[in-house]
């Protein structure tokens, strides 16, 4: 099986896991999550890694999503992963948004491994979901 595992600073790795099923199922066992909490200590973080990954087994893979790339939340993962020996087994992005992990969670299982090609495709398309959003006003609409 092939899990998506969510890391954050503070709620935005639940919150975004609980959007993730609202919109891909709610039932579903291959998306994992567990974040930094204000006050939280690095060991008490890492051990709640560790309970999350508990169900990850030894033919599975991981992409790890984490809010910031260098931050506190994907070193402490990375080093817990390592540790459980998943490292060669794990794919890991920074930066994570809504439409980058649903497209992962949804896409994930069409690849054989955790080759470069998800990267390729899944990053440009997280990054692509960001643009400003106009809103035309009744002013804008009578000048034309």
């Amino acid at each position: 099986m092939k899990y998506v595992f969510l890391v954050s600073h503070g709620e935005f790795a639940p919150g975004l896991h609980k959007a993730v099923n609202m919109l891909a199922g709610e039932e579903r066992g291959d998306i994992l999550s567990t974040s930094l909490k204000n006050g939280m200590g690095a060991d008490e973080f890492a051990e709640n890694v560790r309970k999350a990954l508990k169900s990850v087994g030894e033919e599975d893979e991981l992409i790890l999503f984490a809010d910031i790339v260098g931050g506190s939340p994907l070193a402490t993962a990375a080093n817990v992963i390592a540790e459980a020996g998943l490292l060669e087994r794990t794919k890991m992005i920074g930066g994570m948004n809504l439409p980058l992990v649903l497209s992962t969670v949804l896409s994930k299982d069409m690849t054989d491994d955790l080759s470069s090609e998800l990267s390729d495709v899944l990053i440009p398309e997280g990054r692509d979901a960001i643009k400003e959003f106009f809103v035309e006003t009744d002013d804008e609409a009578d000048e034309i």
